[in-house]
């Protein structure tokens, strides 16, 4: 995977705030690049220092194998959940997840602008990479 393309993932990843998310999905849109399998790779291989609780399936789950550390995240942040999320804090059972219609991160003007200027740059820096170094490209 090109590092332009994780740098662009995390860059925009950072700017989820607290006690919201977005899916895989989101992010690639909102970048116009990617799918949600490659956001989900950058966020598995580099996404540790982040905030990668924010970043979750459009089904609302959680990070596989990182449920109760989101869990204890979201319940800080107060991100809106759904489910049997207190019988999985005090027995590790139980079906809870992200109620995304309610946590779904909607920029505002300056947030798009912000992510406007990281995809513009991810376009040019990929553009950039993919043209030919022969000399007689244009």
């Amino acid at each position: 995977m090109r590092i332009e393309y994780v740098e662009a993932v995390l860059a925009l990843v950072e700017l989820v705030p607290a006690g919201s998310a977005v899916a895989y999905g989101d992010v690639a849109e909102l970048l116009g690049s990617g799918g949600p399998r490659q956001v989900g790779s950058v966020m598995s291989h580099y996404g540790s220092a982040l905030p990668w609780w924010r970043v979750i399936k459009a089904s609302g789950q959680a990070p596989e194998g990182h449920e109760a550390v989101a869990l204890r995240h979201y319940l800080q942040e107060g991100t809106p959940l759904r489910g049997d999320h207190l019988d999985y804090l005090r027995t590790g059972e139980g079906r809870w997840r992200v109620d995304l219609i309610a946590a779904r991160w909607a920029p505002d003007e300056d947030g798009f602008d912000r992510i406007d200027a990281i995809a513009e740059q991810l376009e040019r820096r990929l553009h950039r990479l993919s043209v030919a170094d022969d000399g007689m490209s244009v």
